[in-house]
């Protein structure tokens, strides 16, 4: 387990410019200060060691919020290396502070593109992980296509999105997942905060940034109602906003109905939005012919993981003339002489034209990841390999953790109501 690391290079990290690092540790500790249940678990790990002697990579949003789940994991003994998930979501600011200000080795740039970010992949798979914290599940994949001699040192993988868990689901069907994969995605703490509460704020916030505009009376369309579908449908209608939610899933569009949304097709709703946000984990949830049918002017963006949802190679080829007309935010002329604006290089709109999650939220999130590692070296060889849902008692106790930090109290049940909860011959 402590093999010196091995890489091809003896570069030790990637960022835009060290120089920022004191604005990094700033915003750094200034999230700090809305993440008290992953500082206890950072201090419970540094008193502890937990994960001495793992060599641990993880590929995530580098944000402030995801530098302190790295410097918790360091805290526990990890030899850690970050890499980003995303090439516009990386903080340049924060990738310096960590590599400057807490000694761990950062891959990542904001604007990076695609070969980069592979080799930064390889770069991460050189370090020989024993565990990787996987956001999009690329490690792995790689890992598994690439590295199969690897496999046998990892001890197992953690994976926070709906992305990711689809495409592990994917691999354990076709015989390929041969190790552990903790599912923090379907965590209560994650899930229900996180995609419901952390991107439909996010969402909307990346949006506003990117235009100026104002969303109340705009029809906006939401594609996928799913946690994260939900959360944004919601604060979307809160900002004043007449939302249709587009859906293939029947028991998610019943829902949705009943929530007070109009549910419509997206041929249908291609017609009356003027602005589309994607969270379906999916591809091509927008293609041409909802282009063509859409306003003049009409908005496009994504908030699910990949920027495979908008199909903008379809777009392209139907424009005449693509342009920046602010920051993160291009106008497609098409051929019909309307136009489409797309935000974000139909990149994660809320990391790549704001900040992300707020801290709050992020905080059980990454204390669940923190766990989930915890988890997996406590019960290294004992478990089998497929997916892994997170612990019940660890989620609860995340929540308590959460609820005492805001000065919250429950309730307790009474011995007699213990005793009721746990009898079948007491009836009405």
């Amino acid at each position: 387990m402590t093999a010196t690391p091995v890489r091809p290079t003896e570069q030790k990290y990637e960022v835009k410019d060290l120089s920022l690092a004191p604005l990094g540790r700033q915003r750094i500790e200034w999230a700090g200060r809305e993440m008290p249940v992953l500082r206890q678990i950072q201090e419970r790990f540094a008193k502890e060691t937990p994960l001495k002697g793992i060599r641990l990579v993880a590929c995530c949003h580098i944000t402030t919020e995801t530098a302190h789940l790295a410097i918790a994991l360091k805290s526990g003994g990890a030899d850690a290396v970050l890499i980003a998930s995303n090439p516009l979501s990386t903080q340049d600011d924060v990738a310096a502070s960590l590599v400057a200000d807490y000694g761990i080795p950062v891959f990542a740039q904001r604007g990076e593109d695609s070969e980069t970010y592979l080799r930064h992949v390889q770069i991460a798979l050189d370090h020989r992980p024993n565990i990787i914290v996987d956001d999009g599940c690329d490690v792995v994949a790689t890992m598994v296509q690439e590295r199969q001699a690897q496999l046998a040192e990892l001890i197992g993988t953690t994976e926070e999105t709906t992305t990711g868990i689809v495409r592990l689901r994917a691999m354990f069907k076709a015989g390929v997942l041969t190790f552990p994969a903790v599912n923090v995605n379907d965590a209560d703490t994650k899930h229900f905060f996180d995609n419901r509460y952390g991107t439909g704020q996010s969402t909307l916030d990346g949006i506003i940034r990117a235009t100026n505009i104002l969303l109340a009376g705009k029809t906006i369309v939401v594609a996928g109602y799913g946690w994260c579908g939900k959360g944004t449908a919601l604060r979307a209608r809160g900002m004043g906003g007449n939302v249709i939610v587009t859906e293939i899933d029947p028991v998610r569009a019943i829902e949705a109905v009943m929530d007070g949304f109009r549910v419509v097709p997206m041929s249908e709703a291609a017609v009356h939005g003027d602005i589309f946000i994607t969270v379906t984990g999916n591809k091509h949830v927008i293609r041409g012919e909802h282009f063509e049918s859409m306003k003049d002017g009409a908005i496009v963006c994504n908030s699910g993981h990949f920027d495979i949802e908008i199909d903008l190679k379809a777009l392209g080829a139907q424009a005449t003339e693509v342009k920046d007309v602010r920051n993160f935010t291009q106008e497609y002329r098409l051929k019909n002489g309307k136009s489409v604006v797309v935000l974000g290089e139909g990149r994660l709109i809320n990391l790549a034209a704001a900040e992300g999650h707020p801290s709050a939220v992020m905080d059980m999130s990454f204390a669940n990841q923190a766990l989930a590692c915890e988890y997996l070296v406590t019960n290294k060889g004992k478990l089998e390999p497929g997916i892994h849902s997170i612990p019940v008692e660890a989620d609860k106790e995340i929540a308590r953790l959460k609820l005492q930090a805001m000065g919250i109290a429950i309730d307790s049940l009474t011995p007699e109501q213990i005793e009721y909860a746990n009898s079948w011959t007491s009836g009405t």
